[in-house]
């Protein structure tokens, strides 16, 4: 007999949130949006100025509301499983969270990567963790805290969905695939790093047991059961709670050999692989090895994303505009940006320049005159240029990751937001010379809800069963390279 039970997939992005309740339903996955909330960090004033914070009580009481809605609209919900962006984390003691967590995109990590490397040398630090060196690393963070004195005060360190998960259980655990997001989990053993913990001044009891996908984190708290109209007891599941790593349980791979790229404020551009690639070329070139579902490695290199292009359209249209407004418009840019036949300069995306919220078209103008290149003319070329310049990226990219994997990459798959992007799309086809398969756009969700269905006995087999089920489920787009000229 076919179950047709529900789990609720708590999915929170660095701009928005959803809950959203899936199943399996005639072998194919069934998916509805129940709550969207807006996810706004704030700036608060602190003793060196402001501070980037995520506004993590106003998300949880988002969140909440919209599983209260899930149990309202469908009452035998079997689990919750809680996924978000990686890195970020909130700072406890007597249980009790000390302050609202940091954004990775505040100003104060740069201090905290010159005292890690003062303890552990570059080199040594990605042997052990092989985590890609980016200045808002866990492990960075983690250093400032130190610095300031944060840590004397706190007796758990809780990544954003772990804190989330402790909130409605009780239960303290970090899940591996964002633990390896830290650079304090040993890449060949999977477990924490105690060694390099006690180098880097960070105590072992900081950092709670890790617990896999699919294992079950504790039930419901009572008063939180009640507040939400649910059953007591309704498990909490552990799934790939880094963003990424459910992600790529979506990906619907048509080759094991095919590059995927999980587009949205950023792009994750990486294979899948049996085990870490540690030597000193993937160190080198900068790409990161993660923890994925069923013990899978996620080789891939952290590359700006769409970021580039919202925050460009957030300078443009100034503030008081509403997101169905930006939509409207990122459409029409779209469309106008594909009409633009003369060449358009290709600039690094990767620059540090771009990683903090601001006027984004006077940055990348800035750097194409400090570079002595033409600077974009007017919104439509400013957009071309940016999805030229991501496009080019990823090609960068997998052209790497051949090299250092020994692998040939035949094709590519784009999941997330970004394959909703026909012409970002196209020009990576283009300029990859590969064949782009595109979507799902829900990926991460799903690959939440897939977890989670699994763990609830509600659909069986591995991650190559569980992908048939999103292709069979899921239609990708295919774009095919173009002959283009000059690129």
């Amino acid at each position: 007999m076919e179950q047709t039970a529900s789990v609720a997939a708590v999915d929170l992005g660095a701009t928005s949130g959803r809950v959203i309740l899936g199943g399996v339903s005639g072998g194919r996955i069934r998916m509805r949006h129940v709550a969207r909330f807006p996810n706004q960090p704030v700036r608060l004033h602190e003793g060196d100025g402001p501070g980037l914070h995520w506004n993590i009580t106003e998300l949880y009481r988002s969140l909440t509301d919209g599983l209260a809605q899930a149990f309202r609209e469908e009452p035998d919900v079997r689990s919750i499983g809680v996924d978000s962006w990686a890195v970020d984390y909130g700072l406890l003691r007597g249980g009790k969270l000390l302050g609202l967590p940091y954004h990775y995109r505040d100003h104060r990590t740069a201090g905290g990567v010159q005292a890690v490397h003062a303890a552990v040398s570059p080199e040594e630090l990605y042997s052990r963790s092989g985590l890609q060196h980016l200045p808002f690393n866990t492990v960075f963070q983690l250093a400032v805290d130190r610095q300031r004195g944060d840590l004397a005060m706190a007796e758990r360190a809780l990544m954003v969905p772990d804190l989330i998960a402790y909130w409605l259980t009780g239960r303290e655990v970090t899940e591996e695939t964002n633990a390896a997001t830290t650079g304090l989990l040993d890449a060949r053993t999977r477990q924490w790093d105690t060694a390099l913990m006690d180098r880097l001044g960070l105590s072992a009891d900081l950092f709670a047991p890790l617990i896999a996908p699919g294992k079950r984190i504790g039930g419901l708290l009572p008063f939180v059961a009640e507040e939400l109209g649910a059953p007591a007891g309704v498990p909490v599941t552990a799934v790939g709670s880094h963003d990424t790593a459910s992600a790529v349980v979506a990906v619907p791979f048509a080759d094991e050999n095919a590059a995927f790229i999980s587009s949205g404020t950023w792009s994750l551009v990486g294979v899948e692989l049996p085990g870490p690639v540690l030597t000193p070329e993937s160190h080198a070139a900068n790409f990161t090895n993660e923890g994925g579902v069923d013990g899978r490695i996620r080789y891939l290199k952290n590359v700006s994303g769409l970021w580039l292009l919202s925050e460009s359209i957030r300078t443009w249209d100034g503030p008081g505009t509403t997101d169905s407004q930006r939509t409207s418009n990122l459409a029409e840019l779209i469309s106008q940006a594909a009409a633009v036949t003369a060449p358009v300069t290709v600039f690094d995306v990767q620059d540090e320049r771009f990683t903090a919220p601001g006027d984004m078209p006077a940055r990348i103008t800035a750097w194409c005159e400090e570079h002595g290149v033409q600077p974009p003319r007017g919104r439509a070329e400013m957009v071309r240029s940016i999805l030229e310049s991501l496009a080019a990226a990823y090609a960068d990219v997998i052209e790497q990751m051949e090299t250092l994997t020994g692998r040939s990459i035949p094709t590519v798959h784009v999941v997330g937001g970004g394959s909703q992007n026909t012409l970002l799309c196209q020009l990576t086809a283009d300029r990859t010379g590969r064949t782009v398969y595109a979507g799902p756009v829900e990926a991460t969700a799903i690959g939440n809800v897939l977890v989670q269905a699994r763990a609830a006995g509600l659909v069986s087999g591995g991650l190559e069963e569980l992908r048939r089920l999103v292709a069979r489920t899921f239609e990708p787009i295919r774009y095919e390279p173009r002959v283009r000229a000059a690129l």
